[in-house]
């Protein structure tokens, strides 16, 4: 599904204004009637207490005024406040506030706080509030009266219904412009917006429903997607099929270069998540000390001992041997556990630069590469992918966690650009950076997932769909998804606390099994724009 940011989306306006000529009257109409019809759908029958509807001066409030209209010719309760005085409304939220006035509608104009304050009482025993207050085009910091009224609805207990985004958020990166409205549903225009997705905006989304304005299809298809959700039903087609005759050797083998003392557990992990994605063969290069441990430890995978430091790490002696464990593999996966000592840092380092096949690197591998960046313009040129989380990112670009999760977006892409990698910016919602400036936003995964070992697992993941042959990108792509996914599962089985990397692995076959008939069966297990948790109440 293609998302969208607030400048692609003006653009989309205009163009279907100057190009198609469809007034933009006819698009806020088709948005404020598809918002009214989606209220009712799933907060009716309404009793005697109305629906305040609390509206702004520019586009997003006349979508509010819109709403209004429907709810008076559908004899259905409600009150409609306009927040600004009526002299300073334009353009074609203008029109409908003339039409609202001419066909009868009950309005009152609430340009400030005291007036707000009289009409408390009608807001607090309102049946439900919308907020059409500011909408997708705000850039600056909330402030004064609005600010007043949203962190007055905030301590409300009645439900929220946003109409395109909840006040406040920014709508291209989900950021929190001084104060934001916490809504249990939005309703979001034509396409779903970054900040919906991307939190801390997606924590005060709720439920998100997409809403028909209007666009004519050739106007997406024409949008070059360089952003986009994750769904089954585009993934599923990513797994190729295994005719009856195949054998393990058809289905690729990858290395994977991991561990050392206490941390054998990340390199076991990492093995059985190549193998439940299908991997045909996985041999795990080793500190020749823990190869004995590791033997006993995976039952399913290979070992190859490796020469290593006093210190039972892979020494800089053992790049000739990890090179030639290389011939013949499909992929490599390199950093769980693999430790921060300055000889295996420069082992890593080395073997980024030579590594002749798709690389995934994780973990100590991506720690391996801070304040050492140029290293990835000494590569050979096969396809890399780091995966970090937003501490080993900001340990990358030398800044601190809270400047990474501050614009996660800009943050991944950039990076992606300027490196010539892919980039696996590990969180809530997990996006996923190419090269060519895209990125993938994944909507799977829960706080369950925040324990020791899952990132371990999501490389395996991910080197055994490259091992396969799946191109780097969609490789990524299926491998966050359905790793959150795999989350999801167990926490619908036993809850989000002690939730364990291993109990992911036994999930992944019956997924794919899923997305695999999903895609035979044209789209049956469908991902969803994810609600948090949240759902409409009347």
């Amino acid at each position: 599904m293609i998302v969208t940011t607030a400048e692609t989306m003006r653009a989309l306006d205009r163009r279907a204004i100057e190009e198609m000529g469809i007034p933009g009257i006819v698009l806020m109409e088709n948005a404020g009637r598809g918002c009214a019809e989606a209220i009712r759908r799933y907060y009716g029958p309404f009793t005697r207490k109305p629906v305040v509807i609390l509206a702004g001066r520019g586009n997003n409030g006349g979508d509010g005024l819109v709403i209004a209209r429907y709810f008076h010719q559908w004899g259905l309760p409600f009150k409609v406040f306009l927040l600004s005085e009526i002299e300073k409304v334009r353009g074609d939220a203008r029109t409908n506030l003339n039409i609202c006035l001419n066909a009868g509608v009950p309005l009152e104009a609430v340009p400030d706080w005291e007036a707000f304050c009289a009409r408390m009482a009608d807001v607090t025993t309102a049946h439900t509030l919308v907020d059409a207050m500011l909408g997708t085009g705000l850039t600056l910091e909330v402030k004064g009266f609005l600010r007043r009224v949203i962190e007055f609805l905030n301590q409300c207990s009645i439900p929220v219904v946003a109409v395109d985004i909840p006040s406040g958020v920014d709508a291209s990166t989900g950021r929190i412009l001084g104060a934001a409205v916490r809504a249990d549903m939005t309703l979001t225009m034509a396409l779903p917006k970054v900040g919906l997705l991307i939190h801390p905006g997606a924590d005060l989304a709720g439920r998100v429903e997409v809403v028909d304005i209007g666009f004519p299809p050739i106007l997406t298809k024409e949008e070059t997607p360089s952003l986009r959700l994750l769904e089954s039903e585009e993934l599923g087609g990513v797994i190729r099929p295994r005719p009856a005759g195949s054998h393990k050797g058809d289905y690729g083998h990858l290395a994977v270069i991991a561990g050392s003392p206490g941390k054998t557990g990340a390199a076991a992990l990492a093995c059985m998540g190549a193998l439940r994605m299908g991997t045909g063969l996985v041999t795990l290069g080793i500190p020749q000390s823990l190869n004995a441990i590791m033997e006993v430890k995976l039952t399913e995978a290979m070992t190859e001992p490796l020469p290593e430091t006093e210190q039972a790490t892979l020494s800089t002696a053992s790049l000739e041997a990890v090179l030639r464990f290389l011939e013949g593999k499909g992929a490599l996966a390199v950093g769980p556990g693999l430790s921060q000592h300055p000889e295996t840092a420069e082992m890593t380092r080395k073997l980024i630069r030579q590594c002749p096949i798709p690389c995934v690197v994780d973990a100590d591998g991506v720690n391996a590469m801070a304040g050492r960046l140029e290293t990835f313009a000494e590569r050979s040129g096969a396809p890399l992918a780091l995966t970090p989380h937003p501490g080993e990112m900001a340990r990358l670009l030398g800044c601190s966690t809270a400047e990474v999760q501050q614009d996660r977006l800009a943050t991944a892409r950039r990076f992606a650009d300027e490196y010539g990698v892919y980039l696996v910016l590990k969180g809530a919602r997990t996006l996923v950076a190419r090269p060519d400036g895209s990125v993938s936003i994944n909507p799977t995964g829960n706080p369950g997932r925040a324990s020791g070992g899952m990132g371990d697992v999501l490389t395996g993941m991910i080197g055994g769909l490259l091992a396969q042959g799946i191109p780097m990108g969609d490789a990524l792509d299926l491998g966050v998804y359905l790793h959150g996914l795999a989350g999801d599962r167990v926490a619908e089985e036993k809850g989000t606390v002690g939730m364990t990397a291993g109990d992911l692995l036994c999930h992944i076959p019956g997924i794919i099994r899923e997305l695999r008939a999903d895609e035979d069966m044209g789209g049956r297990f469908r991902g969803k724009i994810p609600d948090n948790g949240q759902h409409p109440k009347p």
